[in-house]
Parts: C-alpha cells; sequence; structure tokens
C-alpha cells in the first residue's frame, strides 16, 4: 500500500478490510434479480417485468442525521443502518413502490473496519427487512472533514411500480379516513433539539430514561431504529383502494401530510384518537414545547399515514395489525387548502 497516503491519514488496507466484512451481510439481502454482488464498479439489477409490466422507478435517498451523535457517545453503531434505510425505503413506499434495491455512502474520519461492519450490518438488516438487495455502496476515508470516532452515512433507494398503481394523493376524497401507523419512537428526526434538552437537563445517555419507558436507559430509547413500512405499507395496496400515503419524518404531520393534499384537502386530526411512545409528552414538558414545535419536529408517534375511503378504514387498520402494524383512525379529509387541524391539545391528551 501507500505508505505516503497512510501518512497523510489514509488506510486503503483499513478500507479493503472493511468492504471484506461487508460481502456476508450483504448476501443476506440477496434478491433473484441482483446480477451482480458488491465489489464491482457498479450493482446490476434486472426489473421483474413478470410481475411489473409497465414499470415506473422511484428513488429516494436520505441520511440519518444528527442521531448519529447518539451511536457516537454510546459506541453502539449496529442499528443506525436500519435508521438509513427506513428513511429511504419508506419514502418511495408511500409512492406504491417496492423497494427493489439500495445503496449506501459511508464516510468516515478513519476506517475502522469493526465500526464499518456494524453500521453496514445494520444497513443490511434494514435492507433484509424491507426485502431489497444491498448491491453496493461506498466507504470512504475523509481525515480532516470527520472526527476521530464519527462518520456519516446516507442511503439511496430504487423501487418500481406500475404505472397504473402509482400513488400520489390524486384519488383522495371528502370523508376519506386517515389511518396513522404507529411510530417505534423519534425515528431520525429532530435529534439536535432532542440533544439539547437533554444537555440542559443534565442526564447521562447511559442513565436510566427519564422519559417513564420502563427498565431502558435514555441512550437505547434514542436508539430505536426507524420502523420500517414498505412492507405493510404495500400490503394494504393491493388489498384496499389506497388514495395516498405519507412518510411522517422532518416537518412531522404538519408538514408532510398536505404533500399529497394537492391544496384542495384539509385533514382533521383528532390528538386523542393514539397512543403515543412517552418520549414525546417528556420531551412537550422538558423543553416547554408548544403544539406547533411538537408537530413541526417530530412524528409524534405516527411514522407512517394511509389515506382510505371511510367504509374501508376498519378493514385496513384490522389487516394493519396483522401485519405488525399498530394502526388507528386518526383523521379525516375534508375540503380545503392543503391545512391541518388539529382537534385538541396534545398535553390534553397525552398528559
Amino acid at each position: 500500500m501507500s505508505e505516503a497516503y497512510r501518512e497523510a491519514g489514509v488506510d486503503i488496507s483499513a478500507g479493503d478490510e472493511a468492504a471484506r466484512r461487508y460481502q456476508a451481510h450483504a448476501a443476506r439481502t440477496w434478491r433473484p434479480e441482483a446480477l451482480t454482488a458488491l465489489g464491482g464498479f457498479g450493482g446490476a439489477f434486472a426489473l421483474p417485468l413478470d410481475r411489473y409490466p409497465h414499470p415506473v422507478l422511484v428513488s429516494g435517498t436520505d441520511g440519518v442525521g444528527t442521531k448519529l451523535k447518539i451511536a457516537f457517545a454510546l459506541g453502539r453503531h449496529d442499528t443506525i443502518g436500519i435508521d438509513c434505510v427506513a428513511m429511504c425505503v419508506n419514502d418511495i413506499a408511500v409512492m406504491g413502490a417496492e423497494p427493489l434495491f439500495f445503496l449506501d455512502y459511508l464516510a468516515m474520519g478513519k476506517v475502522d473496519p469493526a465500526v464499518a461492519e456494524q453500521v453496514v450490518r445494520g444497513v443490511a438488516d434494514g435492507c433484509a427487512q424491507a426485502g431489497c438487495a444491498l448491491i453496493g455502496g461506498e466507504t470512504a476515508e475523509m481525515p480532516g472533514i470527520y472526527r476521530g470516532g464519527e462518520y456519516d452515512l446516507a442511503g439511496f433507494a430504487v423501487g418500481v411500480v406500475n404505472r397504473d398503481g402509482l400513488i400520489d394523493g390524486s384519488a383522495i376524497g371528502d370523508g376519506d379516513a386517515v389511518i396513522g401507523l404507529a411510530s417505534s419512537g423519534l425515528h431520525s428526526n429532530g435529534f439536535s433539539l432532542v440533544r439539547k434538552l437533554i444537555q440542559d437537563a443534565g442526564i447521562a445517555l447511559d442513565a436510566p430514561s427519564p422519559t417513564g419507558a420502563d427498565g431502558v436507559l435514555l441512550g437505547e430509547e434514542l436508539l430505536t431504529p426507524t420502523r420500517i413500512y414498505s412492507p405493510a405499507a404495500l400490503a394494504l395496496c393491493r388489498e384496499f383502494p389506497v388514495h395516498g400515503m405519507a412518510h411522517i419524518t422532518g416537518g412531522g404531520l404538519t408538514e408532510n401530510v398536505p404533500r399529497i393534499l394537492h391544496g384542495r384537502w384539509d385533514v382533521e386530526l383528532d390528538l386523542a384518537s393514539w397512543q403515543a411512545p412517552p418520549v414525546f409528552s417528556w420531551l412537550a414538558r422538558r423543553g416547554d414545547l408548544s403544539d406547533d414545535d411538537l408537530f413541526r419536529t417530530f412524528n409524534m408517534g405516527v411514522g407512517f399515514v394511509v389515506v382510505v375511503p371511510a367504509e374501508m378504514a376498519d378493514g385496513a387498520i384490522a389487516r394493519a395489525g396483522e401485519l405488525g402494524e399498530r394502526a388507528a383512525r386518526i383523521g379525516i379529509m375534508r375540503p380545503g387548502n392543503g391545512q391541518i387541524h388539529r382537534r385538541g391539545s396534545w398535553r390534553d391528551t397525552h398528559s
């Protein structure tokens, strides 16, 4: 290897070792359409035209954000890859697209093969949950950009849907039911605020959680991975007339649901209609946060929204339960101009 390059801070051998460790994890995500393994210049994937004769490709890219700081502080890197996959595949699932393959980008100040393997193992776990193949990626060593022990992680997903199955919210009608699928916690948004509140409170990440979650350390609760909704969402699309879907990420319900309303519909949300993890009420109290702050920053216990005709709501909720999701009817569609109206106060309904 180049001694000069190593003296400059880049260890090619460490990168090679990390790439070698990825192979077994990627193999767990194999699909028959995947034509290449990790290690080439590109990943090749054959479209399943037997199931998608009129294919529309849907792509999405995202990262994990400052939730990574929690992983750095705890030295725990095995779930953060699930977050990365979830943020991408959930985004493309809202259009009815089945995730086909995934690529990750891991940039490290100094490549530590053991840490890199933990990260990619999480990516592979997420891909396995979503049913997509991990067919490529990049591990970059960037001394001077990232501090030692720190890294950034981003991903890119491609999915497919038949043209006549594309979902964009255009079918939404008056009285449609808004169904919320429960989140597993904070997912991957709002962590800059969360970290500030924890710092201001002087609470250690390895201390018992103050949120009310029993027997859980605070750091463990915060690292709970983003839930992957694509399998359940796609099953609901196959079995019910789904009129629209939304992934509740940065901006919360307030800014994500209007993306499918096309300026024609409003949503009336009933805040008492769902149960949320206790972390949200703790954040509201600790930061003295208004409902507007909460609903524009966090998912507030709803990670994914599915819109169906009112008469189909009970069946869709029951089916979501069979698919492993906690679902509730949280609102209704009314003619409007793309606004979210909240009925009730978060503190009054989730004290």
